[in-house]
């Protein structure tokens, strides 16, 4: 016989080696459910018996759990449930179904003790004493508490598409690009088959002072998946995800997650709110680690469950935690969301935050359909604490992105990559670029460019919006209208638009021309903008409306309540000069010749009883605008901003030339405003704007403060929805505007509404102003004379001793995207043609 060579022998004796390990290994899956209700129960923990080989269930209650080893027995363990301890057949793979019985001692139900009623109560409780020495230490453990910090950050964003069906996939399509679709455990979020269409990779250095209060992120790579300019903004879009997928800071008393704020397990009030069960104790390590485990006291309200491992010392740190949402929560779309962090000790003896891992499966259905499944895994090495960092770190922007960070190569990222990647997730960065060259792929883009955007895309030119091209009102009665606008593969420095429209009733033609020059070489549409533009429009416009984010020839403002006889008829010659700068300060300088002439119901009238046929001005205005922090993403038509807490201030000033261009009036025309969002926990938000004008000169009343009113059937959020058209001017005012959201806060504790998933919302408007008699026609002549009804009664008023008021209280988040509010009106009520009451209806998409 032949001797066998050494190097067949090597991986034959390693083919045993592997034989015998798998023939011992155990593997269990299955289910965990309630055993009355038979509902499946999350973040079970499962362990084999005696080791520390366990794992958690998944948001369906189930769990796979594997030993190399042989394993006889499993242990399940879960707040509120008696701990329950199974047989299995050891080295063998086999599933495993627990229904866990509801433990009376641990709940919050109801137990019958000498007829009394025991429920959870936070006095007495070691759970809760427990976390509320974690809240008194907070400011110790955060890394704010360090004179100095330095560290470096990786971040990994992966989008896929969710729960794709084995139909969708083997669509002729995708018949020869199956190598775009990626395979998982099923059990895991986002279902068997996933199709990758996004990823980011960032690496960063990061620093931080006490004192002074100061940070700086230094970016030296950044790699992002990049579309096809024409349909998607690639910056918006890594903009409006890292909005959803902000760093969860576990010490804050509010966390950002998904365009929501979330109380925090251990904020100042947490006991409040959340029920806390102390489940283990780990006394492997020192100092040992206490288990937490906690649950929302109300299961619809934006809160977590989980559990959180703190220190058995006398800093009482959190060294991990493992969390996500109950599946009742008042919250949109979000099939299921997991949040994972890990601590590591420092050479300080405290623990900094090693890792952070945030998933979320967003979809129409709980489980069915196609679904979007992120993730965002944040890796920190390298900390280096109270070192002597000097000042010129902290020079400049508190964000910088190197030059050539976008420019890294293949052997860049291998090298400092914080933590691994896979091969099919690099290969995603290729797919992508083979999926937009498919022939269906392009086609279903323009389709979704035309719903969204409203712009169907031709090359170097695009028509829309499309929502304009037909819509109707009392005085051009159905009008008609096309037109479009060139893109940047005609030219990046040159843009034009245009369109044309026809009223079928009053047969006259309207027209608009524009032509922009982009003097940075970049798209008009990106940030930051810096061009001129001039055009000329020829157009109807109702007195005092000025729509932002809609044409107001739009097709669903043309249904209105109330006489709606009023339009005026304008040409409007412009050229404008805006800059953006990084800091998103902004100016915009203009020079504006308007030539307006009444129609419909509306008549210019002289102090003579002389009917006024056109009325030019001539105007140059600077505006001022500081929106620090913003975010936004843009769009072909208008950029949507991301709401956050950030304040913007706007600054505006007008002044009219007499004798310049026809000009007939001299004026000023001061105008300020501030827009915030104000966070308040549990409680919801509040979005509150003040603003406050003022003109100076003598000017007819089209040239006043014409107040923004509402006859449409929709809830405007900048507008007073129960004021009509004209029916108040100012030449001076201050206005406040507060629209608060509860995010469910109270429908949420009554069951028949809880299981709807309601959100109240309530508004408050108030108009504080008047007219001073150098500007009111009834005190002094030259003016012409307020607007009348067709029987004479007034129909424009200046402002009296009251504000004008009015108020809603509303219901949001029915069907996921309407909000109607009933809206009253508090005072004015003698004027003629107005409703005290109304009902307003708002479609808002929202988490």
């Amino acid at each position: 016989m032949k001797p066998i060579h050494s190097f067949l022998l090597f991986p034959l004796l390693v083919f045993m080696v592997q034989v015998n390990a798998f023939a011992q290994r155990t593997v269990v899956s299955g289910t965990v459910r309630d055993a009355v209700t038979k509902e499946t129960l999350p973040n079970v923990s499962v362990f084999f018996k005696d080791t520390q080989i366990g794992t958690q269930t998944d948001i369906n209650g189930k769990y796979t759990l594997v030993s190399p080893n042989p394993q006889s027995e499993l242990s399940f363990n879960y707040v509120g449930y008696r701990t329950v301890f199974k047989n299995i057949v050891a080295s063998a793979t086999q599933e495993f179904d627990v229904s866990l019985v509801p433990d009376a001692r641990a709940l919050d139900e109801v137990v019958i003790i000498g007829g009394k009623k025991v429920k959870y109560r936070n006095k007495d409780n070691p759970a809760v004493e427990l976390i509320r020495q974690v809240i008194a230490h907070k400011d110790e453990n955060r890394i704010k508490s360090y004179n100095t910090v330095s560290y470096r950050e990786y971040e990994k964003m992966l989008f896929s598409l969710s729960n794709v069906s084995d139909k969708f996939k083997n669509k002729r399509m995708f018949r020869n690009y199956q190598f775009l679709f990626q395979e998982q455990d099923s059990t895991l979020i986002g279902g068997k088959n996933l199709l990758p269409v996004y990823i980011e990779e960032k690496l960063a250095d990061n620093y931080l002072s006490k004192n002074p209060e100061k940070n700086k992120t230094i970016v030296i790579g950044e790699k992002q998946v990049q579309f096809d300019s024409r349909y998607i903004d690639n910056k918006g879009l890594k903009t409006y995800f890292d909005r959803m997928y902000q760093d969860i800071d576990i010490y804050k008393n509010n966390i950002s997650v998904i365009s929501n704020e979330f109380l925090s397990p251990i904020a100042d009030g947490a006991p409040s709110f959340y029920k806390f069960f102390i489940t283990d104790t780990i006394k492997t390590q020192k100092p040992e680690i206490i288990e937490l485990s906690f649950t929302p006291r109300n299961t619809g309200n934006m809160l977590f469950e989980g559990k959180i491992y703190v220190t058995n010392d006398s800093h009482y740190a959190v060294t991990g935690a493992s969390f996500g949402v109950n599946k009742n929560i008042n919250l949109n779309f979000v099939r299921a969301l997991k949040i994972d962090l890990d601590f590591e000790a420092n050479n300080k003896g405290k623990y900094s935050l090693s890792k952070s891992n945030l998933l979320a499966d967003f979809g129409i259905g709980k489980t069915k359909g196609i679904g979007f499944t992120g993730e965002r895994t944040v890796t920190f090495k390298n900390y280096q604490f109270d070192t002597a960092l000097p000042d010129t770190i902290f020079q400049g922007k508190s964000t910088v992105v190197l030059a050539d960070a976008a420019k890294r190569n293949d052997q860049f990222w291998e090298k400092n990559r914080l933590d691994t990647i896979s091969k099919n997730q690099l290969k995603i960065y290729g797919n992508i670029d083979t999926l937009q060259n498919l022939p269906s792929f392009k086609r279903t883009m323009k389709i979704v460019t035309l719903l969204f955007a409203g712009y169907q895309n031709l090359g170097p030119y695009e028509i829309g919006p499309v929502n304009t091209f037909y819509s109707f009102n009392n005085v051009e009665g159905l009008r008609l209208r096309f037109g479009g606008r060139t893109t940047p593969e005609l030219s990046k420095r040159y843009y034009f638009e245009n369109y044309l429209a026809y009223g079928i009733r009053d047969e006259k033609w309207k027209f608009f021309l524009s032509g922009t020059y982009s003097l940075n070489n970049k798209s008009i549409y990106e940030f930051p903008q810096n061009y001129i533009r001039a055009s000329f429009q020829r157009d109807t416009k109702i007195p005092g409306q000025e729509l932002q984010f809609v044409q107001e020839d739009n097709f669903l403002l043309s249904f209105k309540r109330g006489v709606n006889d009023m339009l005026l008829y304008n040409d409007f010659y412009r050229l404008d000069y805006v800059r953006e700068f990084e800091n998103h300060f902004s100016y915009n300088l203009g020079f504006k010749k308007w030539s307006q002439t009444p129609a419909g119901g509306l008549n210019y009238l002289n102090s003579d009883n002389q009917l006024v046929n056109r009325l030019t001005t001539s105007e140059v205005s600077l505006q001022l605008r500081y929106a620090p922090n913003e975010k936004f993403y843009q769009g072909k038509i208008y950029r949507v901003p991301i709401a956050d807490r950030y304040p913007v201030f706007t600054l505006r000033y007008t002044a009219g030339l007499k004798g310049v261009l026809g000009g007939e009036y001299n004026y000023h025309n001061f105008l300020g405003s501030i827009d915030k969002r104000f966070y308040l926990s549990q409680l919801g938000y509040s979005d509150v704007t003040v603003e406050g004008s003022y003109i100076a000169g003598k000017v007819p009343f089209p040239l006043l403060d014409i107040h923004r009113a509402n006859q449409t059937y929709a809830y405007q959020l900048n507008s007073y929805n129960l004021m009509n058209f004209l029916e108040f001017v100012s030449d001076h005012y201050v206005s406040i505007n507060i629209d608060h959201n509860f995010n469910g806060f109270f429908f949420n504790k009554v069951p028949l509404l809880k299981r709807l998933k309601l959100r109240e919302v309530v508004s408050f408007k108030a108009l504080y102003g008047g007219l001073r008699n150098e500007n009111n026609p009834n005190f002094q002549t030259g003016l012409y004379q307020l607007p009348v009804y067709e029987n004479g009664a007034q129909r424009t008023y200046a402002l009296g001793n009251d504000p004008y008021m009015e108020g809603s209280v509303g219901v949001g988040n029915i069907f996921k995207l309407l909000r109607v509010d009933l809206v009253k009106r508090f005072n004015y009520l003698n004027n003629p043609e107005v409703s005290e009451w109304g009902i307003r209806a708002r479609v808002k998409f929202d988490f």
